[in-house]
C-alpha cells in the first residue's frame, strides 16, 4: 500500500515545462566551450537554431532584446558564443569548399558584439537567413569579408525599413490630427449654439423659454418649420433670455443714500419705540 501511494503521487505532480529553443540553446553553448562551438555545429544545434528561425520576421527581430541587454543579463562572453553558434551554423549550412575557420568566426563574432550592440541576435540571424534563402552566389569560397558584407547589407537596408515606417505612422498621425481637427471644427458651432441656447435657471420665465426651444426643436426635426424659421425662433427665445439691467430702475448714489439713511431712521424709531 505505501509503494502504491507514493507511485499515486508521482502521477500526479505536473511535468516540468518544456523549454523554448531559446533556453535550450542558452544552455548549449553556457555547457560548451567557445573554441568548440566555433570548430563545429551539432545537430542539435542546427535544429534549435532552425526552429528559432521559423516565423522570424523584421518585426520579431525588432521586438528581441537588444545584444546590450543581453550583456547586461547575460554577459558578454555568453553573447559573444551565442553569435559564434549562429555563425557556425550558417558556415555548415553552405556547401562551398573554402569557409572560414574558427578563429575567423569567433573575430567576428565579437566584431558584431560590439557594432550592433543596439540590434538583435534574431536580427543576425534574420540576415543570414535571408542571404541562404534568396540564392546569394558565393562563388565556391566564403570569408569573412562576405558574411561582414552580407550581415552590413541587411542592416542598412533595417535603418531604411525603420525609416520608412516611422513616415507612414508620421503621416498617418497627421491625417489622423487633421480629421480630428476637421471633426472638432464642424462641432464647435453646434457646441457654441448649444451654449448660447442655455436659460439660465434664476430666469423668471425660464420654463416657458425651454419648451418654447423644445417645441422649436421638435418641429425643426420634423420638418414642419424651415430651418430659417427654426433659427429666427431660437434667436427670439436667445433674446428674451438675456437680462439686461435696467439703470431706470435703480436709485442713483445720492438718492440710494437717502433712501439708507431713511430706512436706518425707521429701523431706530421701531427699536425705540418697542424698546420703552
Amino acid at each position: 500500500m505505501p509503494q502504491e501511494s507514493s507511485a499515486t503521487s508521482q502521477a500526479m505532480e505536473p511535468a516540468p515545462a518544456l523549454l523554448t529553443p531559446e533556453h535550450q540553446l542558452l544552455a548549449t553553448v553556457r555547457a560548451a566551450g567557445i573554441r568548440d562551438l566555433a570548430r563545429a555545429t551539432t545537430p542539435d544545434t542546427r535544429e534549435l537554431l532552425a526552429e528559432m528561425s521559423f516565423g522570424l520576421t523584421k518585426q520579431v527581430a525588432l521586438a528581441a532584446p537588444k545584444i546590450f541587454q543581453l550583456n547586461q543579463r547575460l554577459g558578454e562572453q555568453t553573447v559573444v558564443k551565442l553569435l559564434v553558434a549562429v555563425l557556425r551554423a550558417f558556415v555548415d549550412s553552405l556547401r562551398v569548399k573554402d569557409k572560414p575557420d574558427a578563429t575567423d568566426l569567433m573575430e567576428l563574432a565579437e566584431t558584431l558584439a560590439q557594432t550592433y550592440t543596439h540590434d538583435s541576435i534574431k536580427d543576425i540571424m534574420l540576415a543570414l537567413k535571408e542571404a541562404r534563402t534568396s540564392g546569394h552566389n558565393f562563388y565556391q569560397a566564403l570569408d569573412i569579408s562576405t558574411v561582414f558584407a552580407i550581415i552590413t547589407t541587411y542592416f542598412e537596408a533595417k535603418s531604411s525599413y525603420l525609416q520608412h515606417r516611422h513616415l507612414d505612422r508620421k503621416a498617418t498621425g497627421t491625417s489622423t490630427q487633421a480629421a480630428d481637427v476637421q471633426l472638432l471644427g464642424d462641432a464647435a458651432p453646434r457646441m457654441l449654439e448649444n451654449v448660447a441656447q442655455q436659460i439660465p435657471d434664476d430666469h423668471p420665465n425660464a420654463a416657458a423659454l425651454r419648451e418654447k426651444l423644445s417645441i422649436t426643436n421638435a418641429k425643426a426635426r420634423r420638418g414642419l418649420i424651415t430651418p430659417d424659421q427654426a433659427a429666427q425662433q431660437r434667436a427670439e427665445a436667445r433674446a428674451a433670455g438675456q437680462r439686461k439691467d435696467r439703470h431706470d430702475w435703480k436709485a442713483n448714489p445720492e438718492a440710494q443714500r437717502a433712501i439708507d439713511q431713511r430706512h436706518a431712521q425707521q429701523n431706530r424709531d421701531i427699536m425705540d419705540r418697542y424698546s420703552t
